[in-house]
């Protein structure tokens, strides 16, 4: 009877031993599909943390080096990018080739570099990263020195659209009490319309007598559209007045106050320093014509976190107070001629234009008027960015001057424009104030704005 026990309890052993050793086999195989997972989970981190390494240096050394390098004709000049790349030079002509032999002028953009180039010549570089990866070619413009006056007045903007430009569509009600909307599907927001009929239609209240006119006729419109032309109709309905209408929100000009930023030799002017948007839209307003005027600031609201403030200047539109005649509105500022009465603005004596590679962080001064006085305040640039994606924020600064601090807080709207100086030379024009800190702001190079 005791063996028979004994033997029970060891075959129970044996049992027990066994499941142990199959609960320890799946614990230790647990444990080994973990740790794989760890592994797994550890290369792909490591993985997804070296490629965003390697793709924000790609992207900091790709926006370090311009894609296009503005040089003086015939003027020895040196520039630093201090990128860890290799690049060739050569020339080209208007046949598309080069009388400089591949390879034969070989740098290093890691140190400073200097060159100087004859007049009306230009010139293709090809940067290698790290000697051996292409990264970027870079246009290398030979242009002639300048020297503009910079002004840093207000000035009043009025400007034409050239034809009418739809805001929105909306609904209205019928004569049978049900809601219309006639041009929902058939016009956009940002649409210019250009003809009604085949006739050109420039203003707004022209567009609308038309429309009412109609008769409940079908009207064919031609629309300019993401720059191309095309043709669109639309079927009137009376409102509940008994008017015709198509449910469109619609604007012929716009108006404004900024700053003027230079003349040039020739009485040409450049201000603002970014174009005039829609504010609705905010798509570039295609300009027929448009008017500058001088104008007083009568009000400064001061600029604060998360409230850049604004300068609200007071605009008559008569024949004296016109300045001239603006041509072009465009991404890098309004341009155009000044009349005889643009001559007081320029009260600056013309100084040389600095070229982006010429800036350097550190203090600068930006020219604007503030309480009816046009001067100069202080202000440092934090960063420069020589191939930013937007053409108005190549510059980075913010406002030190505890003058300047005290009456705006800083950069407020109606400043754009506003000349920066950095070593006698104009290097650019601010452009944008940082909402969530009225002290710093944006600007674009003053070369960029040349380029319209």
């Amino acid at each position: 009877m005791r063996r028979r026990i004994g033997a029970k309890s060891d075959e129970t052993i044996r049992k027990q031993a066994g499941q142990d050793m199959v609960i320890l086999l799946q614990d230790w195989k647990r444990r080994l599909r973990r740790l794989k997972i760890y592994r797994f989970c550890l290369c792909a981190v490591l993985a997804v943390s070296c490629t965003a390494l390697a793709c924000t240096l790609y992207y900091r050394i790709d926006s370090n080096i311009p894609s296009v390098l503005n040089v003086r004709a015939d003027k020895e000049q040196s520039f630093f990018l201090g990128v860890p790349a290799q690049a060739q030079i050569v020339s080209v002509s208007e046949t598309g080739t080069s009388n400089i032999p591949a390879g034969a002028v070989h740098i290093d953009l890691s140190k400073p570099v200097t060159m100087k180039a004859p007049g009306e010549s230009s010139y293709r570089m090809s940067v290698r990263l790290f000697g051996f990866l292409p990264i970027k070619q870079v246009d290398i413009q030979v242009i002639e020195d300048q020297e503009l006056i910079p002004v840093g007045a207000p000035v009043g903007i009025y400007v034409k659209t050239n034809g009418v430009l739809v805001v929105g569509t909306g609904e209205f009600r019928g004569m049978n009490g049900v809601s219309y909307s006639p041009g929902r599907y058939v016009l956009r927001s940002g649409d210019y319309i250009r003809k009604v009929n085949g006739e050109d239609v420039t203003e707004k209240e022209d567009f609308i007598r038309r429309v009412r006119e109609s008769g409940g006729k079908q009207l064919a419109l031609t629309l300019e559209r993401d720059g191309e032309i095309t043709e669109v109709s639309v079927d009137p309905v009376q409102d509940a007045n008994g008017e015709y209408k198509i449910g469109v929100w619609i604007r012929d000009n716009a108006q404004g106050v900024g700053t003027m930023t230079y003349i040039d030799p020739e009485g040409n002017f450049g201000a603002l320093g970014h174009g005039i948007n829609d504010i609705d839209t905010s798509t570039l307003m295609h300009m027929q014509d448009g008017t500058l005027y001088s104008t007083d600031i009568v009000n400064i609201r001061k600029g604060s976190d998360g409230d850049p403030g604004e300068m609200t200047g007071m605009i008559v539109y008569s024949p004296e107070n016109v300045l001239g005649d603006i041509t072009s509105n465009s991404s890098r500022g309004i341009f155009g001629i000044c009349n005889e009465n643009a001559a007081e603005l320029a009260d600056q004596e013309p100084i040389p234009i600095g070229l982006k590679q010429e800036i350097q962080k550190g203090p600068a001064q930006i020219l604007c008027t503030v309480e009816d006085r046009t001067e100069y305040y202080d202000v440092e640039i934090t960063e420069i960015h020589l191939d930013h994606d937007n053409v108005n924020r190549g510059i980075e600064l913010k406002v030190t001057d505890p003058n300047l601090l005290e009456v705006t807080g800083g950069i407020v709207q109606g400043m754009s424009g506003s000349p920066i100086i950095q070593n006698g030379k104009l290097i650019g024009a601010v452009t944008h104030v940082l909402v969530q800190d009225s002290t710093r702001g944006y600007g674009i190079f003053i070369e960029n704005m040349l380029e319209h």
